[in-house]
């Protein structure tokens, strides 16, 4: 199977375009991605230049330090988001998909013997991984308060009000979640479109009045103003950094619609529309220095504060929408490659594989929300907290793209270092002013992201360990073969089916048939579920049939770390191979595990603890597996870990 996890420059899955019916079909394709990729980007305007300029920061509104932050903002997004991810990152895809997730694999695919060094990588992965579960609660709580603030730009009226109306925007956005995005999806797309005309229309507007703020594109404004301003520059970086939060986005979305949508999307529109704002916002300030309140809803007339406020609410609840989607995604690629235990997985859409809905994840991510409102008050002060996670995750998608570059692309060392050690020069600066956010917020999304790690590792370790105690209460399947015809036992009619974790070894279940209930059926079949580390397997793949000795059957069902395993689907093609099974005549043997937590040598007591309490808690194998519930039968065994 690793040998299908090969990527290489342009590997990706691209429609083509040449006129005609494909050339429509990249259209709807960059629509829609504007929608799902860069809602969050897309809404990083309403609240960065604002935070540039907070009087915490102790930076005079002055033509030079304007000129010098949109200079900054203007390269940022210039070096990191389009060349960095749209140029050189999204190239990294694993069968066409992105995400931090997808580039760890590729680091250390399946099969790979892997060193210390791999591990390391492997580890910064799942932390990066990690990180963007604090990144997504902070998202929808930061965009949709600071939409709703514009209300109080109209009028004080609004003040009190403004927390409550954002938690009930919240709450009926994550009561939806449960119907499936598939329709309110087609209407993502066009929102967004009106959104980034009208901002644009708003910065271009303020840029006809004081046209020489585009001088700002000069990269000399953003060195001048870090010399003279020294430290106080240093800090602004870390609001800076706030205009590029959505990029991750970008590469993670990127198995939902290909490169090149996503390429056309950012340069044609997006781009242009975002700089067009942000440099109307610095043309407003160097005009008038008092609209640093909120320079984004001081660009519209008053007139058009209240349908601003609306337009900004709904480009606001679909980037949460786009974080909150990416939550149920990455979940269930940690559950397909054994980081996090089973959990339960809705789909919304019988058409759409990606589209599902975790309730677990969904509601844990609302309170989160609603906490993170309750708590900080205001976006300024969720500013405050936004961003550590997203510069970590950025450093380490940088690290694992320069292996990628060099294992599978075979890049000289030079051309290597230097394209990534210039990101890396980069976003260690954001970093570093990220850093001094630790102490006001900054800790809550690191917080969140040691503990997601620590769950996720936990239970990685814990199944290895598990499955080698198990291998201990087992024999291996040479041995069983041998020793199989002096066990005195009775054939019964019918099908058993025994669920294997290893196809190295005897299932403990069926060991425990033959010892205590003396029975063996006529027809046994080990099965055994692989997930890849590739996001789909194709049919071809999918099964693996091999006749082990008369009556004795192995099958291996091969998954991709974006599919869900219905093996009763997938056991119908086993006549294909050679061996039919009647449902109606089959029964499922499925171990269930006591864990009990020892000080024998593994992971520290407390970790044990923490594993017994996730794996009492996963959802059934039963359901997991979708195999239907009057054929199975569970098989306990106590384990010391």
């Amino acid at each position: 199977m690793a040998d299908h996890q090969h990527s290489s420059p342009g590997s990706g899955h691209e429609p083509k375009s040449n006129g005609g019916p494909r050339g429509k079909y990249l259209v709807s394709l960059s629509i829609a991605a504007l929608g799902v990729v860069y809602g969050d980007i897309g809404t990083s305007p309403l609240y960065t230049l604002k935070e540039s300029f907070h009087h915490t920061h102790n930076l005079a509104v002055t033509p030079g330090n304007v000129m010098g932050v949109l200079s900054l903002i203007f390269w940022s997004l210039l070096i990191i988001v389009s060349i960095k991810y749209l140029l050189f990152v999204l190239r990294a895809d694993n069968r066409g998909e992105g995400g931090i997730m997808a580039l760890t694999s590729l680091v250390s695919p399946v099969g790979a013997a892997r060193n210390s060094t791999q591990w390391v990588l492997i580890s910064l992965g799942l932390f990066g991984t990690a990180l963007l579960y604090g990144d997504g609660m902070i998202t929808p709580a930061i965009t949709v308060l600071g939409a709703i603030e514009g209300l109080s730009i109209a009028t004080p009226v609004f003040d009190p009000y403004i927390e409550p109306i954002t938690v009930v925007v919240l709450v009926l956005l994550f009561s939806i979640q449960n119907r499936g995005t598939a329709r309110i999806g087609r209407m993502f797309g066009p929102i967004i479109i009106v959104w980034l005309v009208t901002i644009a229309t708003l910065g271009l507007v303020a840029i006809v009045r004081v046209p020489q703020v585009l001088a700002a594109i000069d990269p000399r404004h953003g060195v001048l103003f870090l010399v003279h301003n020294g430290w106080r520059a240093f800090v602004v970086l870390g609001s800076v950094f706030l205009a590029i939060t959505g990029a991750e986005a970008l590469y993670a979305d990127m198995g939902h619609f290909g490169r090149r949508p996503i390429r056309l999307a950012w340069f044609y529109l997006v781009l242009p529309a975002l700089l067009l704002n942000y440099f109307g916002q610095g043309a407003l300030l160097i005009a008038d220095p008092s609209a640093v309140e909120n320079p984004f809803y001081r660009l519209a007339p008053r007139w058009a504060i209240y349908p601003l406020v609306v337009l900004a609410t709904s480009a606001a609840v679909i980037a949460s929408q786009a974080l909150i989607s990416g939550a149920f995604s990455l979940t269930r690629q940690a559950v397909q490659l054994g980081y996090v235990p089973r959990v339960d997985i809705e789909h919304t859409s019988a058409t759409e594989i990606g589209q599902i809905y975790i309730p677990g994840v969904n509601w844990a991510l609302m309170f989160a929300c609603i906490g993170l409102v309750l708590g900080f008050h205001s976006s300024s002060n969720l500013a405050a907290a936004y961003g550590i996670a997203v510069t970590l995750t950025m450093l380490i998608t940088t690290v694992l793209f320069w292996v990628v570059a060099r294992q599978r692309w075979h890049w000289s060392l030079l051309k290597a270092t230097l394209i990534c050690g210039a990101f890396l020069a980069i976003e260690s600066a954001f970093f570093a002013a990220n850093v001094l956010k630790i102490p006001h917020g900054g800790w809550f999304p690191l917080l969140i992201g040691a503990a997601i790690f620590t769950v996720m590792s936990t239970w990685k370790k814990g199944r290895r360990i598990l499955a080698k105690r198990l291998r201990y209460a087992s024999m291996p399947f040479d041995r069983f073969l041998r020793e199989l015809p002096e066990y005195d036992v009775a054939l019964v009619p019918g099908t058993a089916i025994y669920m294997s974790g290893s196809n190295m070894n005897v299932p403990v279940p069926l060991l425990q048939n033959l010892r205590h209930n003396k029975v063996l059926h006529e027809r046994v079949i080990l099965l055994h579920v692989a997930t890849e580390e590739t996001p789909h397997c194709s049919d071809e793949e999918r099964l693996e049939c091999r006749k082990l000795t008369d009556g004795i059957y192995e099958i291996t069902a091969h998954y991709g770390f974006m599919e869900d395993p219905n093996i009763t689907s997938v056991l119908q093609k086993s006549e294909e191979h050679g061996i039919p099974i009647d449902m109606d005549d089959t029964t499922f043997f499925l171990g269930r595990e006591h864990l009990i937590a020892t000080n024998r040598p593994g992971m520290a007591i407390w970790r044990e603890k923490l594993f017994a309490l996730m794996a009492r808690n996963a959802q059934q194998a039963t359901l997991y597996f979708r195999l239907p519930p009057n054929r199975v039968v569970e098989v306990g065994t106590q384990v010391e870990m």
